[in-house]
């Protein structure tokens, strides 16, 4: 597969750099295995965002509106369905209301959080004009609760999946996680 150049790191900020990526629409087993994941059709699929050791997608880039025109203001979506669990199991343990907390009580974190937020804010405006589609209304939230509180650690760690180093509550949540592919692959193609 040919894969082309894109940025990654803070949106339009210090440290954006270019990273490897597919440049062309998922193909047909990728959609058929996020279809799989997902127990149904994904909507707005742009890309593979990260995919798993295994090899399948673990984390997609949407469209910020369906086909439909419907605002669907989450970019990175967490498509692996033990990855899922597993976030699901920290956020059942409490871990949002932890890091929640820390955003309020470290100045450091709050502003990587800021940062993180203006990333996925600006990496969505980018994919909907590369889809051809409006831009959200300014004020739409970003994900995951961004940047002051943590509504959704699944958001959280796919945009860190797909952009490795802006989100450093995703990348606390990849970590906390586990290795979610150690038992080989979720789905079967």
């Amino acid at each position: 597969m040919v894969r082309a150049a894109v940025e990654f790191g803070p949106a339009d900020g210090p440290g954006f750099r270019p990273v490897t990526a597919a440049s062309a629409v998922p193909g047909a087993s990728d959609v058929a295995a996020v279809a799989l994941q997902l127990g149904r059709p994904p909507r707005g699929l742009l890309a593979v965002a990260h995919r798993c050791p295994c090899g399948l997608p673990d984390a997609v880039e949407t469209a910020p509106r369906l086909p439909d025109g419907t605002p669907f203001p989450t970019l990175f979506y967490l498509t692996c369905p033990r990855a899922v669990a597993a976030v699901s199991r920290l956020e059942a343990g409490g871990l949002m209301r932890e890091m929640t907390e820390r955003i309020a009580a470290e100045p450091r974190l709050r502003e990587a959080c800021l940062a993180a937020h203006h990333d996925y804010l600006a990496r969505r405006d980018r994919a909907a004009r590369a889809s051809g589609v409006e831009p959200l209304p300014p004020g739409t939230a970003s994900a995951g609760g961004m940047p002051d509180r943590v509504k959704c650690l699944h958001a959280l760690l796919a945009h860190e999946l797909a952009v490795p180093g802006v989100n450093p509550l995703g990348a606390e949540a990849r970590l906390a996680a586990g290795k979610w592919w150690s038992a080989g692959p979720c789905v079967v193609r």
